[in-house]
């Protein structure tokens, strides 16, 4: 386990700050980096937290304007359209994870672990809030012995937004991405137009107006499932806690269809949950999986590869830690 500090590359924005938190908490004695273009926000959102330091972070250089200062791992925020984090990670031979690009942009992250397979391990992070949706449908999908299809349908409050950065990937994934990839019949396919439109049964039955994505969920479930049809989409509005006139949530809403143990038909629905919104969740992924890739869990460090979240995570343990810290897991009518 190394004991140089964990470089958060967008540290002082929302889920920056989530991720820190969550680090904190479970590890007082770990030092962080908090990284970004303003010494102002890395250095307040550094105080916040404390036992961190705030570093300005040069893109640019291949050093990242740090020098030879140490570090333990890599986490970016936003979508580094440099692979500067990747290339400073693989050079010091570090852990590294990025939760920005989309399906349609990690070329560039997949060829730089191609090129040098041994350097680092490599997280593609981008799954949907970071494991809240692959890790408890691999959970769920344990009541089956054949899964026919998985519909994830995500629920966004339009009153849950974050800073700048978070909104330029909301408008990525929504407005600008050219397609979103789905399975049908265990044919992959792109979406796009009246295609990709679709709609999101939310936890207290509201149908809700919804768009096609493909977060990195959708590839990862079907290769652990097996599933020949699988499509996410992404509702935004009013949750269900508001429209019960409480405080806006998040919502994931996972429905399983296929076969039981007992070669019987059978459906699930249920849905992931947390009180607080998007961001909470997001940043719980991301510590987890520094944690994980660190070997700060007690286990060895993980070796180098190229992964997913879902790959390194337990899903009951994930659970009853979300649960922990204030996620709820519904068992919703599959009817």
């Amino acid at each position: 386990m190394s004991s140089h500090p964990i470089l958060l590359i967008g540290g002082s924005g929302v889920v920056g700050r989530q991720t820190a938190r969550h680090l904190r908490a479970a590890h007082p004695d770990i030092r962080l980096l908090i990284g970004g273009r303003d010494p102002a926000r890395a250095e307040e959102a550094a105080r916040e937290v404390g036992n961190a330091e705030g570093v300005v972070v040069d893109l640019a250089a291949a050093d990242l304007g740090l020098g030879d200062r140490p570090v333990g791992a890599v986490a970016v925020f936003f979508n580094d359209d440099r692979t500067a984090g990747l290339r400073f990670a693989q050079d010091r031979g570090v852990a590294y994870v990025n939760i920005a690009p989309l399906i349609n942009e990690i070329g560039p992250e997949v060829a730089a672990f191609m090129d040098r397979p041994e350097a680092a391990p490599v997280v593609l992070g981008t799954e949907w809030l970071v494991g809240a949706t692959t890790l408890p449908a691999l959970e769920f999908a344990r009541a089956f012995a054949r899964l026919d299809e998985i519909a994830i349908g995500a629920v966004l409050d339009d009153e849950d937004t974050g800073g700048p950065a978070q909104l330029v990937d909301l408008e990525r994934l929504t407005r600008t991405a050219p397609a979103a990839l789905a399975r049908r019949d265990g044919v992959w396919e792109w979406r796009v137009g009246t295609e990709a439109a679709g709609k999101v049964r939310s936890v207290d039955g509201t149908a809700m107006e919804a768009t096609a994505l493909s977060p990195h969920d959708v590839v990862g479930l079907a290769n652990a499932t097996g599933a020949p049809s699988i499509s996410f989409h992404l509702a935004t509005g009013e949750t269900s806690s508001r429209r019960r006139g409480e405080a806006k949530s998040t919502e994931i809403v996972i429905e399983l269809a296929g076969e039981d143990h007992a070669g019987r038909p059978h459906r699930s629905r249920h849905a992931v949950v947390h009180p607080e919104g998007q961001f909470p969740l997001t940043g719980f992924g991301v510590a987890q999986v520094l944690e994980r890739l660190l070997g700060l869990d007690g286990d060895p460090p993980t070796p180098a590869g190229l992964y997913f979240p879902y790959q390194l995570l337990d899903p009951t343990t994930y659970l009853a830690r979300l649960e922990a810290m204030g996620g709820q897991v519904l068992t919703l009518d599959a009817g």
